[in-house]
């Protein structure tokens, strides 16, 4: 909640500020102003790179307040930037008092080769948030139906960390972050929608296990932090699908017709930013070409009919935005498809992101004891996969590198992975734990050895494609 009026301040805006020697561009409260002129006269320019506060739960400090005090805190200290958590500071008692953690995001669009951005060359932008501990609200249906949807208020503990904890081939992430920094910008312009259309609306298809319903949730989380200057309010809806199919013949377009008529009630609120979530939509806009040639229920027909109006009836409001997902994609109605803005395929991990998965469990792992350390440091840090590769191509540098055999048993086992889901290999660190002879006692090689012959049997056992 900072006083930019607008967000484009928050996550559009160009990534490469101009300063200049004698001009002001700021808005008069702090605020970098996007898109500023260059001066003929240039010192540096920087890059704006989101930081992230996250209150604590018992704190009723002004976000104002805090914003201003982490922004004098880290031009005081003239950090370097790297993704990961700043220490709150103990000297400051107000800072230490209401704040839970501080985290820099996102500095690995900017740099190569690892480098990190010093503290002259960024403008921070400063979030300042507090997690709603509420849970999910369930809204019951009628007559012994289902709930139609869950309804959350964010960005919520339950999804907390989740955004982090994803990995993805590079880019995928921010792609879909600046997608909806520019569809919430240009409704906030006013862009005529018949001149140059856009309709909110995000598709995430691929094979089952490869995260789409968790990234559409971690992606509404992250969106209500960045955009919370402007709206104060976020809601997620996730809606099920399965709910809206009615046993009786013809009621199924009503029930789609009634629950978004409660959407269109949320989203009168023109600080309140809804996300609608709608897993499996395949379910729901089945193909109508299936339904007329009697492989469909006809009922499906007005089902994909009331889907399509709803959603056409939203375009008109700018604080909405709609995330679906699907396991069949050639299932889903073509005129569904061709609203989408956004149609990304997310399937099975690369190598890289199959090691930086299986790197990640074990951090925590080692963190929690349940692998014991093979080095004298209480925690170890394994490189990360580019990191590595590096490491490996430069032989001069592995004898003194004895982390090195065992990150190399970890590649094995990411490579042992391969065809496996993300879902899967969050679950490989736990199997090869269950299959440890001794499992009170296990070193992280022994362990690694376990993982990639789990890996094997797991990858083995998989069902013919």
């Amino acid at each position: 909640m900072t006083t930019s009026p607008s967000p484009m301040d928050i996550t559009i805006q160009n990534p490469i500020e101009t300063t200049a020697i004698s001009h002001d561009l700021s808005d008069g409260n702090g605020m970098a102003l996007p898109f500023s002129s260059p001066s003929p006269i240039l010192t540096h320019r920087k890059f704006l790179v989101s930081v992230e506060v996250c209150l604590k739960p018992s704190s009723t400090a002004r976000v104002e307040d805090v914003r201003l005090a982490v922004e004098r805190m880290l031009e005081k200290r003239s950090l370097s930037y790297v993704d990961g958590p700043i220490p709150v500071p103990f000297d400051d008692q107000f800072l230490f008092e209401n704040v839970q953690r501080i985290c820099v995001c996102d500095t690995d669009e900017w740099v190569t080769n690892h480098d990190i951005l010093l503290f002259w060359q960024v403008k921070p932008v400063v979030h300042v948030f507090q997690l709603s501990e509420e849970g999910p609200c369930e809204e019951l249906g009628g007559d012994g139906q289902l709930s139609s949807f869950n309804d959350w208020i964010l960005p919520a503990k339950e999804f907390d960390g989740m955004w982090e904890s994803l990995i993805y081939e590079f880019g995928l992430k921010q792609r879909l972050l600046r997608y909806a920094a520019s569809a919430l910008f240009f409704t906030e312009k006013g862009v005529d929608p018949f001149l140059v259309s856009w309709n909110r609306l995000i598709l995430l298809h691929g094979p089952p296990g490869t995260g789409k319903t968790s990234l559409c949730k971690a992606l509404a989380q992250k969106l209500s932090i960045r955009f919370n200057s402007r709206y104060p309010q976020c809601q997620l809806i996730e809606v099920n699908a399965h709910s809206l199919f009615s046993k009786w013949f013809s009621e199924s377009g009503k029930l789609v017709a009634k629950l978004f008529q409660k959407i269109q009630e949320m989203i009168e609120e023109e600080n309140n930013l809804v996300f609608v979530l709608i897993d499996e939509v395949e379910s729901l806009a089945a193909a109508r070409k299936a339904a007329l040639s009697g492989s469909e229920p006809s009922d499906s027909i007005r089902v994909v009919n009331a889907l399509l109006t709803q959603m056409d009836k939203l375009k008109t409001s700018p604080n909405v935005i709609i995330l679906t997902t699907s396991n069949i994609t050639a299932a889903i109605d073509i005129a569904f498809v061709d609203r989408a803005d956004i149609k990304a395929y997310v399937g099975p991990p690369t190598l890289q992101a199959r090691y930086e998965i299986l790197r990640s469990c074990l951090q925590e792992l080692l963190r929690t004891g349940i692998i014991s350390n093979f080095q004298d440091s209480d925690y170890l840090m394994l490189p990360n996969y580019s990191t590595l590769r590096e490491k490996l191509n430069a032989p001069d540098i592995q004898e003194a590198q004895p982390v090195l055999p065992f990150c190399k048993q970890l590649l094995e086992a990411a490579e042992a992975c391969e065809g496996m889901s993300g879902r899967s290999l969050r679950k490989l660190p736990f199997l090869a734990h269950a299959a440890l002879s001794n499992p009170n006692s296990c070193d992280a090689s022994e362990f690694l050895c376990a993982m990639i012959d789990t890996a094997r049997r797991e990858h083995s056992e998989l069902p013919e494609s």
